[in-house]
């Protein structure tokens, strides 16, 4: 189902003063990666399906890199202009179900919501690899808690 004309309504709905298009989940300050909403309510999280798969991980790494996730978090996700991903330190939770709705969702301030544009068993395997990554030796950036 082709649900482009749905969201190009509601779009339209809010821009003329109608009611709040936004999904269930809040997307306040969010920007949604190829201008694509997450379905509202999104996948249940229960656990990642890949945990510790090698092969997964190598598909998440290449997801990385053609989703264009290194030009903020940096190549290897040790950061730039985004956060490192690989430091152990989570603004918004290090569990996989955490990094799973950042993806999926988005984050205020910048991290776009991908889970309009990639299916879920893509973004564990995103989560998959980001989890497989060790931590560098000096990590120069700041804890979140």
């Amino acid at each position: 189902m082709d649900l482009r004309p749905l969201i190009l309504a509601l779009v339209v709905s809010a821009a003329c003063g109608g009611h709040d298009a936004a999904p269930a989940m809040g997307h306040e300050a969010r920007v949604f990666a190829g201008g694509v909403i997450p379905p509202a309510g999104g996948p249940q999280v229960s656990g990642n399906p890949f945990r510790g798969d090698r092969q997964s991980a190598a598909e998440g790494e290449r997801t990385f890199g053609v989703m264009n996730c290194d030009g903020c978090h940096g190549g290897g996700a040790v950061g730039w202009v985004g956060p490192s991903l690989r430091d152990g330190r989570w603004r918004y939770g290090g569990s996989d179900g955490e990094i799973f709705q950042s993806i999926y969702y988005g984050q205020p301030h910048g991290m776009p919501a991908y889970g309009g544009l990639l299916p879920p068993g893509a973004i564990w395997k995103l989560v998959t690899y980001l989890q497989s990554l060790e931590p560098p030796a000096n990590v120069p950036t700041q804890s979140w808690k």
